[in-house]
């Protein structure tokens, strides 16, 4: 079965580029040269985007290779496959790791275990439930991401197939 996908680099050193190449085909089974930009948003860093084919878990794979990069803001996104749902991983220096169900809408899609726990937690105080709610939904990466994301478009688009 593939998957497919897409791996935003959002902003990273121009230092860490082929690391961060070598990271993706490390995961993705073979070689990957991004097509590298400046990102306006943060002068100084470079910006890329991959459209990837592989093996389901993907992006999971891309964000795990990458989550300890402190110098890196980024997201991996994984369509729906028969069996599985879609899935969108962001990270960002400042929040760390987000992940988050996709549903075919395009929605976030929160499972029921993790909306109970944060009406759990809101309801003895030890968070409000908007800001619990908030996160669960990826809102403060998706704030901290968004400038990011629109100085990128227009960017080149390239696809890679990787071995499966």
């Amino acid at each position: 079965m593939t998957a497919r996908g897409v791996f935003y680099v959002h902003s990273a050193p121009p230092a860490l580029s082929p690391h961060i190449e070598w990271a993706a085909a490390g995961v993705l089974g073979v070689p990957v040269s991004l097509e590298w930009a400046d990102q306006a948003a943060a002068p100084g860093t470079l910006r890329a985007e991959l459209h990837w084919e592989g093996r389901p878990g993907t992006a999971a794979g891309i964000t795990s290779a990458l989550r300890n990069w402190k110098l890196v803001r980024f997201e991996a996104t994984e369509d729906p496959t028969p069996g599985s749902d879609g899935v969108r991983y962001s990270f960002t220096p400042s929040l760390g790791v987000f992940s988050g169900v996709i549903g075919a809408n395009g929605d976030i899609m929160v499972p029921e275990d993790r909306l109970r726990s944060v009406m759990a937690n809101a309801a003895v105080g030890k968070a409000s439930l908007e800001h619990e709610l908030e996160r669960l939904l990826g809102t403060p990466w998706d704030n901290e991401l968004e400038p990011f994301r629109r100085a990128g478009d227009g960017a080149p688009v390239r696809w890679l197939h990787a071995a499966v």
